[in-house]
């Protein structure tokens, strides 16, 4: 393989593993069932003007499975954190005593379980698409390559060895969908 082919690989490859580390970040915040501080993940909180995020503010814990707890480092923030887990809409309802706030997780109901699979498969079909244009883009520098000298049979191989990558990349992305479905689904 040319110097050229061989970094559009190594590009494609590196893109790849990207879009599967962001559908784990992704997975990881839908709820299966047991309290994960994951789960508040992106949550901001508004901290003297500046949107932060709530690990920031407040020492997140799990107090059992289903519990989660929150502990801000000042006091004052306590309201600002319980509007944001409200404002989020993640189907739980904070609990303030006015030193920390507890978040129960209710068990999940078949109907919310399937709702989640579907969010779940949701998330596994941007990745899937994420691949496929990562792969577009890929045959499409292959393909320039071609037009400014690259032999056909080598820019035909490389993109017989991008497809090889990207049906790697989509397996492991239907492995995560199905363990995570297990998961979310096991009672």
């Amino acid at each position: 393989m040319s110097e050229e082919v061989s970094l559009v690989f190594d590009v494609c490859e590196d893109s790849m593993k990207k879009a599967i580390s962001h559908l784990e970040a992704e997975l990881v915040k839908i709820r299966a069932g047991r309290a994960n501080p994951q789960m508040l993940d992106g949550l901001v909180v508004d901290y003297y003007g500046a949107p932060t995020p709530i690990s920031q503010v407040g020492n997140i814990t799990v107090a059992d499975a289903r519990t989660l707890t929150i502990q801000p480092w000042e006091k004052n923030m306590l309201q600002p954190i319980e509007r944001s887990i409200i404002a989020a809409n993640i189907g739980v309802t904070p609990q303030n005593d006015g030193v920390i706030i507890r978040i129960f997780l209710p068990p999940l109901t078949e109907e919310r379980r399937k709702e989640l699979v579907k969010k779940v498969n949701a998330e596994g079909e941007h990745s899937k698409v994420a691949i496929r244009n990562i792969r577009r883009d890929s045959i499409e520098d292959i393909k320039k390559l071609q037009k400014n000298g690259l032999s056909e049979d080598v820019a035909k191989d490389a993109e017989k060895d991008i497809q090889q990558l990207t049906d790697k990349y989509t397996a492991l992305i239907d492995k995560h969908l199905t363990a995570k479905e297990k998961e979310m689904m096991a009672v």
